[in-house]
């Protein structure tokens, strides 16, 4: 295992319900619409991957004749980019903090010479936003490659966005761990040919993630001991998963 590569809203952080949720609501109200995404329904919208086409999917499902007269796309695209500008605000104030102990891992693979990347259908922006005020302004510069938004033309669960980083890379796919927390992601890193690591969220937790490696509520701290949800046994003894534990893992995997 020479690399960790990882997704983003809801893996490093969880970011979907108070912080893509309440921007894309910020984003209507400031157009004028009176579409609103409630926690329910953004977890029925959160199975289509990327923002822009998350909107086409609310507009065709449930707002087919409530969009104004001319450019689909181009209203689309604007309506995008405020919830952009509102999330990047919302990262700042209040922010979001990191998912338990993923700034241990981070810090524990650097030490370890474990390279890391980011495979996520979400924007720069929100990439850059997320790291400087959740961990730290130097963080960035701590993934070799961050592989998001439009780099690739079809998004998760399409294998793209992890070939793409593995390409950047030079590394085969049986040299990484992916880690995720949702059943497009898992299925677009074993599309790429990645074992993968699943830490859910409430939005994922009673998701299919039959062929992970194992799946954990999430990677825990001392004393925050996660629950394991699938997978061989790892015995944790009160503690998070370290990068030692990742690395059974990995070998044991098939």
């Amino acid at each position: 295992m020479q690399a960790l590569i990882f997704d983003v809203d809801g893996t490093l952080a969880d970011t979907e319900r108070d912080g893509h949720r309440v921007a894309f609501n910020l984003a209507f109200a400031e157009a004028g619409l009176d579409w609103v995404w409630d926690v329910p329904l953004y977890g029925q919208l959160l199975a289509v991957t990327g923002g822009k086409e998350r909107i086409l999917h609310y507009i065709r499902q449930y707002r087919p004749g409530g969009v104004p007269a001319g450019d689909l796309d181009a209203f689309i695209r604007d309506l995008h980019q405020a919830k952009t500008r509102h999330y990047v605000r919302l990262m700042a104030d209040p922010g979001i903090p990191p998912r338990p102990g993923v700034m241990r891992l981070l810090q524990e693979a650097r030490q370890a010479g474990v390279r890391l990347a980011i495979a996520t259908t979400t924007t720069p922006a929100n990439v850059t936003s997320l790291l400087t005020h959740s961990f730290g302004p130097e963080v960035e510069d701590w993934f070799e490659v961050i592989g998001a938004g439009d780099v690739v033309p079809a998004k998760k669960p399409a294998p793209d966005i992890y070939q793409y980083v593995l390409q950047h890379m030079g590394l085969d796919p049986g040299q990484a761990l992916a880690v995720e927390d949702s059943d497009n992601g898992f299925r677009s890193a074993a599309a790429a040919g990645l074992k993968t690591l699943v830490t859910v969220t409430d939005y994922t937790r009673n998701q299919d993630f039959t062929g992970a490696l194992a799946v954990f509520e999430h990677l825990g701290d001392p004393g925050n001991e996660p629950a394991q949800l699938a997978g061989p046994p790892v015995e944790l003894n009160g503690g998070g998963l370290s990068l030692q534990h990742l690395q059974q893992l990995f070998s044991r995997g098939t």
